[in-house]
């Protein structure tokens, strides 16, 4: 393995069962700031902050009386900006020394003088860690560490906790985040098991535990099978029988007991049969009795201190039940039978050292980055062969640092039951298998574009076609193993496609299609203005909605099933793309003038960052200042504040309403507002379709995808137009 500065180190490589490179798995390294680890019992979690550098595409307004005819509006560049990374890896303690001995050859220029460090080995690991680092240990409560981790998990990371029922049409339902999360039960299952109620963030109890855990079933696993490794053993419980090994009610009564309401193949024994039968067991049904022996009696255990303590919320936590459907559904299993407690498991890997960076969620918000993560593991080689030979024994998740604070829009009716996504891609497989392919089909488009926007860089080719291969490795992972990152979504696929971008330093590929349309449009701005001001009142409102549903239909362009806009300027019979900014502007204008003296406010919400030839905020506000400077109408309502432009926190097509910027959120609030407009397929079909919120509602769009269409029950450019009132008696539209 050869070092970036061209020393070769196979001395320190890693084993060679990882396929992955390593210098992938310990992604940014080299800018690595602070470091936390957590050793168990038998798994090492190494968790990372460091910067990233990535090109960010800035738009800036020119001096607009010096402007001549033939300049753009406004001048496009792109600049390097530096953001916050965490950084989360889990590898098995076997791999301790030589995971230490590559990071050790790979802190370059890092002003680390200090690792931060829980778990119980980190007493054990201690003085190795200072050999191997050069860096002094400092030691974390463990219990603290845990809880104040777990509570960040839940109130801000979506999809970290899941319900999982292996029957249902999706085994995994992922939990969105919510501020109220106290009290709950946290199960925490690592060698051993520990059971903590937490009643708020700074009142926490370990009430019980248990020397029968993760440690036990690898042990007492490598001792029955001779089968050293954790994942393998696994393997082999996810294909044994435990019923030949286990001795059931009915092999005892020949069938249910029924006055203790017992039925014939609950198990009686453990190992029962394996006292009497004289025959030798197979590995996979002695690993399967055995997952099952362990994982009943903490989920018993679990039920019983739930039960003690009044709790309805309970979650497991710790590597024993990350991606091992197994062992979640025997834990599930064992929870419906005892009790109608909530059983929710957690995936995040490295709970405990999210403490140790000492993160401010009042200061800002995270976002899981998809590009750079593997995604919850499964250990069935059935479920994803492709996605354990990558991964080998490493598994990987990285965080961004958001710069602003996300927050829920005050006006959802329910933010505790909101689910953005109108399908779950996990739970419809034809819809799931369209759009998986849908995107692929898509793909040498989007890698078309990408070069495009970069030609006068001739590396473009080569990064687009890295671009190519890692999001084609993620829909193909998608579709052995749906739930990997999550809620599996049109939104998340958007999510993955802009983060894998972003990845290979392609931020907006759209920018100067944008750029020369919104030029465009502004020439027809006065004309269009002027014969709107001459309509009459119904009229104006007709056109209202036209114009809003016209710059919809154009703005994707005239192919009807393409997941990329058009890169024509016409579209559609000839009409101009570019009138999307302008109609959306002429809809502004129609309103402002339609109302007359009537006192109104008008907030226009726009993204953060650039998602396709979606406009952004920066790039709206130069244009809302071009056309103030030619419309007194909408001059006046700037000038006076009842239009007022704001960021929604967002860089994708689609539209979360439980993460919006903050400043969005609170300037709802304090305007009282009472109408809210969700334009587009990606805002209000894909998402929000079924959002309740506490005021007026308008959801439209054009349906341009003709399977879509037939889904809904419609044709090719349908309208959607739904406008809803909330009860105030039911709460219910």
């Amino acid at each position: 393995m050869a070092t970036p500065g061209g020393t070769d180190r196979a001395s320190h490589s890693l084993d060679k069962s990882i396929t992955l490179p390593p210098d992938e798995i310990f992604r940014n390294l080299e800018n690595a700031k602070r470091f936390a680890i957590d050793i168990g019992g038998s798994l090492t979690k190494l968790a990372y902050y460091s910067t990233v550098q990535h090109k960010v595409a800035k738009v800036r307004s020119f001096d607009h009386t010096a402007k001549g005819d033939g300049e753009p509006l406004y001048e496009i560049s792109v600049q390097e900006e530096i953001t916050a990374r965490l950084h989360f890896i889990k590898f098995e303690n076997t791999y301790i020394e030589t995971c230490l001995d590559f990071i050790k050859d790979h802190l370059v220029n890092t002003e680390t003088k200090v690792i931060k460090a829980t778990g119980g080995g980190a007493h054990k690991f201690k003085d190795l860690i200072e050999k191997k680092l050069k860096l002094k240990v400092d030691k974390e409560d463990e219990m603290t560490c845990l809880i104040k981790g777990c509570n960040f998990v839940l109130r801000n990371i979506p999809h970290e906790a899941f319900v999982y029922a292996k029957h249902a049409d999706s085994e995994f339902r992922f939990q969105n985040t919510h501020p109220d999360i106290f009290p709950y039960l946290l199960v925490n299952i690592g060698s051993g098991v520990s059971i903590v109620k937490v009643e708020s963030e700074d009142k926490y109890e370990r009430i019980g535990g248990s020397s029968i855990g993760g440690g036990t079933f690898w042990g007492l696993g490598a001792l029955l099978t001779k089968t050293k490794r954790f994942d393998e053993l696994l393997q082999l419980a996810s294909k044994g029988q435990h019923t030949n090994v286990d001795m059931l009610v009915k092999d005892i009564y020949g069938g249910a007991y029924g006055s203790l309401g017992l039925t014939g193949d609950l198990i009686a024994s453990s190992f029962g049969k394996s006292a009497t039968a004289d025959k030798e067991f197979s590995k996979e049904d002695m690993a399967k009795s055995l997952l099952h022996m362990i994982s009943n009696d903490i989920g018993q255990l679990a039920c019983l201190y739930a039960r003690l303590h009044n709790l309805t919320r309970v979650y497991f936590g710790g590597f024993f039940i990350r991606g091992h459907p197994v062992t979640m559904h025997t834990i599930t299993y064992s929870i419906n039978f005892f009790t109608k407690v909530i059983a929710v498991g957690l995936t995040g890997c490295a709970l405990r050292v999210f403490y140790c960076f000492c993160l401010d969620p009042n200061q800002y918000s995270w976002g899981e980055n998809y590009a750079g993560s593997s995604g919850l593991m499964s250990v069935s080689p059935d479920l994803n062969p492709m996605q354990r030979a990558r991964s080998g024994t490493f598994d990987m998740l990285e965080m961004d640092r958001l710069e602003r604070q996300l927050v829920n829009l005050p006006l959802l009716q329910d933010p505790s039951s909101y689910i953005p996504d109108t399908v779950d891609l996990t739970e419809d497989a034809l819809a799931r298998e369209y759009w998986l392919y849908c995107f692929e089909e898509a793909l040498d488009g989007v890698v078309k574009r990408a070069v495009a926007s970069q030609r006068d860089q001739p590396e473009a080719a080569e990064r687009a076609e890295k671009f190519r291969q890692k999001y084609r490795h993620k829909l193909q992972t998608l579709r052995h193993q749906p739930f990997a990152y999550g809620s599996l979504t049109v939104r998340s696929l958007l999510d993955t496609r802009e983060h894998c971008l972003n990845e290979f330093n392609f931020p907006d590929p759209y920018s100067k299609i944008k750029q020369r349309e919104n030029d465009m449009a502004l020439k027809y701005y006065q004309k269009v203005v002027k014969s709107l001001e001459e309509l009459s009142w119904d009229q104006r409102q007709f056109a209202l909605v036209r114009g809003l549903l016209a710059g919809n239909v154009f703005d994707w362009g005239a192919k009807a099933d393409s997941l990329s806009p058009a890169t024509s300027s016409n579209s559609s019979g000839g009409i101009p793309r570019q009138y999307n900014i302008q109609l959306m502007m002429f809809g502004c204008h129609v309103f402002c003038f339609a109302c007359g003296h009537v006192v109104f406010q008008v907030v226009l919400a726009s993204n953060s960052g650039p998602a396709l030839n979606d406009v952004t905020n920066s790039e709206l506000q130069i244009v809302t200042e071009r056309i103030a400077a030619m419309d007194p109408v909408i001059q006046a309502a700037v000038k006076e504040d009842r239009l007022t432009l704001v960021q929604s926190g967002s860089s994708s097509p689609c539209l979360d309403l439980s993460r919006l910027d903050k400043v969005l959120a609170t300037v709802v609030r304090e305007r009282s507002t009472d109408l809210v407009v969700i334009e587009g397929m990606g805002r209000a079909i894909h998402t929000n379709y079924y959002a309740m919120l506490s005021c007026e509602s308008l959801k439209l769009a054009v349906i341009k995808n003709s399977w879509l269409a037939e889904r809904l029950g419609g044709k090719i450019f349908s309208v959607v137009f739904k406008y809803e009132v909330p009860s105030k008696t039911q709460g219910q539209y």
